[in-house]
């Protein structure tokens, strides 16, 4: 090498030690994804959370050629694992997995130190899941008027189970309390499972649940099924009429969303690549076929789409709460 050459590559040497010469872009961080990715579910395992989310880890993995974990962090109603992602290092390596509690938890506990929409930013929304209303078969109420005239006749005598404070099948129960004008008592649990083998032995009346996971025993007769919560009726169960049809309730509707988000401070390239590539997975016949065996309906969202849905969310369930004179816990 020649004295004017290695007089170059010397001071080359010295200005990438000293920091003027970085490495930027994908070659100081490799193309994304360059390793494995966790998706968080903040419930217990064996709920729909948790089977949407295998279903898209699944496929998020073939398509990255890299590990997608489904990682469940339960407790608090959601909160734990929603922190634990809050505070994860914002590169893109560890997402979460949400559901209509995400929008609400903050109203139920004066601790949760995350925003559902100042903290997070979407990656895809998956469509949502109707919620059926289940009773046990003891319970006398064929339809659901006639249980909404048992729960009239003696204000609380009724119960209903919920996966936990703020979840999907609470929020429910608290909507056809209000709208009904009745007096429904609420029994939380820790995540569906633990709520249907309550439910099952006769524990508690009465479950707003996800479709899926009541349609094995609604056609096994352990259930019947009133009702399901959505503005409209389920694919899963045709014959099945609305809350609002059943009820004459108009303004009553829900259902259980889902959604894939990543932390707020995640670089946006990284967020726009892959609600991209998430978007056009779960719109693939196999994931939809996937989606539909477990009851999940809807059009898809973009990550712009679902941040939309959420603050309107908040908004809406924000003022259910406060007419429920619900306050935050410790």
């Amino acid at each position: 090498m020649n004295e004017s050459r290695r007089s170059m590559v010397t001071i080359a040497a010295a200005l990438l030690a000293g920091g003027a010469l970085k490495p930027t872009g994908a070659w100081a961080q490799g193309a994304y994804p360059a390793k494995a990715i966790r998706i968080i579910v903040p419930y217990p395992a064996g709920g729909v959370v948790d089977s949407i989310a295998r279903v898209v880890g699944e496929r998020m993995g073939r398509q990255y050629g890299q590990p997608v974990v489904i990682e469940n962090r339960a407790g608090a109603g959601g909160a734990i694992g929603t922190d634990f992602v809050a505070k994860s290092p914002p590169d893109g390596y560890t997402l979460l997995m949400v559901s209509p509690s995400h929008a609400v938890m903050p109203f139920f506990q004066k601790n949760t130190t995350w925003d559902p929409v100042r903290d997070f930013q979407g990656i895809a929304g998956f469509g949502a899941i109707p919620n059926v209303i289940v009773v046990h078969p003891g319970v006398k109420a064929k339809t659901l008027p006639e249980l909404i005239r048992l729960a009239k006749k003696d204000a609380g005598s009724i119960t209903y189970a919920s996966s936990g404070l703020g979840t999907s099948s609470h929020l429910t129960g608290e909507l056809l309390n209000q709208l009904a004008h009745v007096q429904l008592t609420h029994v939380p649990y820790k995540g569906q499972p633990e709520a249907m083998t309550d439910l099952l032995s006769g524990r508690v009346d009465m479950m707003p649940m996800s479709t899926s996971l009541a349609l094995p025993h609604i056609k096994a007769g352990k259930l019947r099924a009133l009702a399901v919560t959505t503005g409209y009726r389920s694919s899963a169960l045709p014959e099945v009429p609305t809350v609002a049809e059943a009820a004459d309730l108009p303004g009553y509707q829900v259902g259980t969303w889902l959604a894939l988000l990543a932390p707020a401070r995640v670089p946006k390239s990284i967020v726009s690549k892959l609600s991209t590539d998430v978007t056009d997975a779960i719109q693939l016949a196999e994931v939809q076929s996937k989606f539909k065996d477990l009851a999940l309906e809807g059009v898809p969202q973009s990550g712009a789409a679902f941040d939309a849905f959420l603050k309107q969310e908040v908004s809406v369930w924000a003022d259910v709460i406060k007419r429920a004179g619900i306050q935050a816990s410790s």
